[in-house]
């Protein structure tokens, strides 16, 4: 019999542990073992207490989220851990900074009463849980296939004789990276550009990461800072240049259009796909009509099955996707989809990454 993720909410506010049990208690696979007022208490439970899973509100009293995440983290070293906070940019700061220092994810409290706003949050909340719950928990069926779908419930790649995709140990020169990345992905991506550190990029680079408001705005200047290049959230009927990196910014989808000699770039609000918004789809379906068999596309980690739609149409164009390994991934949905589906040339942990894309953009 399947086992009950094991939940712990730790947040100053009794407000919030409310809206946390009530998102959590009608999922019976969920089972809300502690809760804590603050970072010391939960430290003090967790030696009694196994939690598979730890919702650690970043701004508390006595002990807050990242003063008290190494500890947690040492202590319940197989916990995984969820920084929850308001969307302000200190926050998406702490947040990032969390996840470099080991947090597994992050979720942006309501910041209203809406109710459709709420039910949001309560199904991103329990679709977070289950993608970073321990094998032999049990996922519900309808959770199942948004948080790492099966290949049968993937579109048909349009048009494409998957055997005769390329196995590339090098790609050959290409005219644009695009990487798709969620769960897990902020550490990724500055991983991945860290090594890009004193390169000079002859393409454009369009990133699409899920994420909030602010948080993209601060997630781009950690990748200026790490790669030494240029990295701004995307800008409507902004002008495409070679050696930029483009990051979708928060609740935009991202896309480029050709127009005379130039391409633009398209930010828009259409309805979300895949249960997110910005989505790596529309971008990547963009990019394929565009660069053709010239577009390099990288799916890192993350949550369900964003950018296998997109990848389709890039393979039917004769372009590149690669993917990171389940070995090295947070949470292996998105890779995982592409690679079902058989879109991929190759398949490798974080550390081969970079090098490999650096091959085809430089």
């Amino acid at each position: 019999m399947a086992q009950k993720i094991r939940v712990m909410l730790v947040d100053d506010s009794a407000v919030i542990r409310g809206l946390y049990d009530r998102a959590l208690r009608p999922d019976a696979s969920i089972e809300i073992v502690s809760s804590a007022s603050n970072g010391e208490i939960a430290l003090n439970m967790l030696k009694s207490t196994a939690a598979d899973v730890i919702i650690l509100d970043i701004e508390m009293p006595v002990m807050d989220g990242l003063t008290a995440l190494p500890e947690i983290l040492k202590m319940a070293p197989k916990s995984r851990v969820i920084m929850s906070s308001t969307l302000t940019t200190r926050n998406a700061e702490a947040s990032l900074k969390a996840m470099q220092l080991g947090a597994a994810d992050y979720i942006s409290k309501p910041s209203s009463k809406d109710a459709h706003e709420v039910e949001d949050f309560y199904a991103l909340l329990i679709r977070k849980i289950h993608a970073l719950a321990p094998k032999g928990t049990e996922v519900p069926a309808d959770i199942a296939r948004t948080v790492a779908p099966v290949a049968s419930s993937l579109p048909s790649p349009i048009s494409i004789n998957t055997s005769a995709i390329r196995q590339l140990v090098q790609p050959p020169r290409m005219e644009a990276l695009a990487i798709a990345s969620s769960t897990g992905g902020p550490n990724a991506l500055l991983t991945v550009f860290r090594e890009f550190s004193g390169m000079k990029l002859r393409t454009p680079i369009f990133i699409t990461q899920h994420m909030p408001a602010n948080f993209t705005t601060t997630l781009a200047e950690h990748i200026s800072k790490v790669s030494g290049m240029d990295c701004h959230e995307a800008k409507h009927h902004e002008v495409v240049k070679a050696g930029v990196i483009y990051l979708a910014p928060g609740d935009f989808h991202m896309t480029v259009k050709r127009e005379g000699t130039e391409l633009l770039l398209e930010l828009n609000q259409n309805p979300q796909e895949n249960f997110c918004r910005p989505s790596a789809d529309p971008m990547l379906r963009s990019l394929a009509k565009v660069y053709g068999d010239k577009l390099l596309v990288a799916v890192l980690t993350g949550l369900g099955a964003d950018g296998a739609r997109g990848a389709a149409e890039v393979v039917a164009r004769g372009g590149i996707v690669v993917a990171q390994d389940e070995a090295t991934s947070v949470v292996y949905g998105m890779p995982k989809a592409v690679a079902d589906a058989k879109l991929t040339s190759a398949i490798f942990p974080l550390p081969q990454i970079a090098p490999f894309l650096m091959k085809g953009v430089n």
